[in-house]
């Protein structure tokens, strides 16, 4: 079986969890982290004792906090990958290819990429201490394609926007009221909360739910290729002024400021 330092996986009854195991790090993603939860679910995808998979994160705080900032702020990027490549949109890929039902289990805060995350999965159930929202244009970052488009196809444009331009954060029951949730549950139910749900898909013909992933898929596809080019974009923003006044203000737990650069 594949060693794994930043995710856990387990597969039990036809369920497959992943957790991101990085609870001293808010569970926010390093390289090494992306490259684990690719090898994770391309094996639950290739298995057939899974039907259901659960990504979730570990500890009580956090389901994922997107890209590790301390780490970039100390290496000047997210550490080392086994490509050489900072593979996040091959994640974002994955969950939405492989052809099983994908469950985020949202035990904490979702928020930046890990917020992502949870809108790519299939399907969401959140603890009802759970918080939502996005940090990308507080820390000189964003994310294009499906952390935006798709995002705008679950809330809508103007929800969409308003999560994006102010950066605010959400509680679960406003998650749910929004339709960015399915269910909201106690922190205790989380885990048999999500058994119960796989339990039903697990009665259900693989074949079918295969090809219905894949046909409301279909119809936002066009977002990967925007995602890609805007990720092109954020490689060569990261190295501006701009972004990484975002990025020392992070880690300096300060506001940033960012007013030289409206005029640009």
């Amino acid at each position: 079986m594949t060693e794994f330092t930043d995710i856990s996986y387990e597969v039990d009854r036809g369920l497959a969890w992943i957790t991101i195991n990085r609870p001293e790090r808010y569970n926010a993603f390093r390289a090494r982290t992306l490259d684990e939860l690719i090898r994770a679910f391309k094996l639950a995808w290739g298995s057939s004792e899974v039907g259901v998979i659960c990504l979730t994160g570990a500890g009580e705080k956090a389901f994922c906090t997107g890209g590790d900032q301390k780490q970039r702020a100390e290496t000047g990027d997210y550490g080392p990958s086994e490509t050489g490549l900072f593979e996040v949109d091959t994640l974002h890929r994955v969950i939405r290819d492989v052809p099983k039902p994908v469950i985020a289990a949202v035990n904490g805060f979702a928020i930046g990429g890990g917020h992502v995350l949870h809108v790519l999965c299939d399907l969401t159930i959140a603890a009802d201490t759970a918080l939502f929202g996005q940090n990308g244009p507080r820390v000189g970052s964003f994310d294009a394609g499906f952390g935006t488009g798709y995002l705008a196809r679950v809330v809508g444009e103007k929800r969409a926007r308003e999560i994006w331009f102010l950066c605010r954060r959400y509680s679960a029951q406003q998650a749910y009221d929004w339709g960015l949730v399915n269910k909201v549950v106690p922190p205790d139910q989380l885990k048999s909360e999500v058994r119960a749900w796989a339990d039903e898909i697990l009665q259900l013909s693989p074949t079918a739910l295969k090809v219905l992933k894949q046909s409301f898929n279909t119809d936002t596809e066009q977002f990967a290729s925007v995602g890609q080019m805007a990720y092109s974009t954020l490689k060569m923003f990261g190295d501006t002024p701009e972004a990484q006044e975002g990025i020392t203000a992070f880690n300096e737990k300060r506001s940033p400021e960012f007013a030289a650069y409206r005029g640009n």
